[in-house]
């Protein structure tokens, strides 16, 4: 695994989302019972900012047209067959890593 440095965990508090670029890649961070997790940062219907949509438990709404997604594995819900991609995350010494491999 190749992790990438992409924020410090003080960044990223209970129950919210950031939006991180590491290797210019668009990526939302979110943090929901402890555990952090990344996905994919645009919507697939329309390519919208999804770090500005909401988050409830581990529901991540797009701001533009309510699309919603599970953010522990990227499905979305109205159609599973369709994903976000998702990457591996973790954290160390303060630091939150993904793995984009």
């Amino acid at each position: 695994m190749a992790w990438i440095y992409v924020s410090e965990e003080q960044e990223l508090q209970e129950g919210n989302m950031v939006s991180v670029y590491p290797l210019g890649v668009n990526t939302v961070l979110a943090r929901v019972n402890g555990t952090v997790y990344a996905v994919a940062g645009k919507c697939l219907h329309m390519a919208c900012p999804l770090f500005m949509g909401t988050l409830d438990s581990y529901i991540l709404t797009c701001p533009c047209h309510d699309w919603r997604f599970d953010i522990r594995d990227g499905r979305f819900l109205d159609a599973p067959e369709l994903s976000l991609k998702t990457y591996p995350t973790k954290t160390e010494n303060g630091k939150i890593y993904i793995d984009f491999n």
